[in-house]
């Protein structure tokens, strides 16, 4: 007779400010709390789906302190048990080392299945039948599992996937070892990946908390030796000694366990100002907006406002964006650059955008 399917728990990884949304994310409202791909938060779409996948005594947000009370007001019905704050952020690795941590002290065979508060995801159905399946096949075959996109764009802004030797193939499952995980390529070599089967890393993570935390002990420095501090319970010394490093860097690109699994679903990785043309339903013009926005002979423009009406006129292929009390327009090709922008911006403009972002709640449109 067959055993019983170990239980899956699910993490949200939401500590991040998401800066290339300035300035309607800021520190005190960060993009998780906001409508970027459909009328509700980033972090109230994520959580209704995975409500679909496991239970809110098996769901997990793991986010810092300032965040609890305005992610509270935006899911008044999810229990407190449900938010494990952080001491201090250190990137995904050591944060995703807790959480396996934590899950295995409650069941040794616990299934973790790690996802962002920051993509949009459709149909939940098939996203859940995937995930319950790839839990399975995790526990079952101790791989550490990543879900992978088929891609249909030569995408620069994501890390990409080259399937190696074929694990399983039946209808609704495909999966393969990983050959290899590349980041960021130029525009040529996206085009090559595209051509050539490669697959977008989406950054939806299926494993046994068990078998994550073997091969951090195996083979992360920056994290494993570190580990022991979790058994004593002091989890701030742990976040103090270990150095921030992402889970990618730290195990998947270091271990010979990694599988990749194709979605199901469709899938979008809300990363930037541009993701709007993708969430957004264009209006005659091609425009992609949100707020009130009047586009009179304009056409492929991205506008956000949530401060008032905002008027275009003649204008083509230009971002848009009215909050924070401040109005920002750039080339819509350079929207991924928008870090850069930020960077050249005096600190007291940053500040004062986050200071007008008021209470999130009452501030998210």
């Amino acid at each position: 007779m067959d055993s019983p399917d170990p239980p899956i728990s699910a993490v949200i990884l939401a500590g991040g400010v998401g800066s290339r949304f300035w300035p309607a994310s800021t520190p005190s409202r960060p993009k998780q709390l906001l409508p970027l791909a459909s009328e509700n938060p980033l972090i109230v779409d994520t959580v209704t789906r995975a409500l679909r996948l496991v239970p809110d005594t098996r769901l997990h947000i793991l986010t810092g302190e300032h965040l609890r009370e305005p992610f509270r007001s935006v899911l008044p019905s999810l229990p407190s048990s449900a938010y494990w704050i952080e001491p201090r952020a250190r990137g995904t690795g050591p944060v995703l080392a807790w959480a396996a941590h934590r899950l295995v002290r409650e069941d040794p065979d616990a299934v973790m299945v790690s996802l962002h508060a920051d993509h949009a995801i459709a149909p939940t159905d098939a996203m859940v039948e995937l995930l319950g399946a790839a839990g399975s096949f995790a526990a079952r075959e101790g791989l550490l599992l990543t879900i992978a996109i088929p891609p249909t764009r030569p995408e620069t802004g994501y890390g990409w996937i080259r399937p190696g030797e074929p694990l399983a193939d039946r209808p609704g499952f495909r999966a393969w070892r990983v050959g290899a995980f590349v980041e960021k390529p130029e525009l040529e070599t996206a085009r090559r990946y595209l051509s050539e089967g490669y697959l977008w890393n989406s950054g939806i993570f299926v494993w046994s908390a068990a078998t994550f935390l073997e091969e951090l002990r195996r083979l992360s420095p920056e994290i494993g030796p570190h580990l022991p501090l979790l058994d004593t319970g002091d989890e701030a010394a742990f976040f103090d000694a270990v150095e921030g490093i992402s889970v990618d860097e730290a195990v998947l690109e270091r271990s010979d366990r990694i599988g990749t699994v194709e979605a199901t679903f469709e899938w979008d990785d809300v990363g930037s100002w541009s993701s709007l043309a993708r969430s957004h339903p264009p209006d005659d013009g091609d425009n992609a907006t949100q707020g009130p926005v009047y586009a009179l002979d304009a056409r492929r423009n991205l506008v956000w406002s949530d401060e008032g009406p905002v008027v275009l006129w003649g204008v083509d292929d230009l971002v848009v964006i009215r909050s924070g009390g401040l109005t920002v327009v750039a080339p819509r090709d350079r929207s991924p650059e928008w870090k850069q922008l930020l960077d050249a911006l005096p600190p007291e403009l940053r500040e004062e955008a986050d200071q007008r972002s008021g209470d999130p709640p009452e501030d998210t449109p």
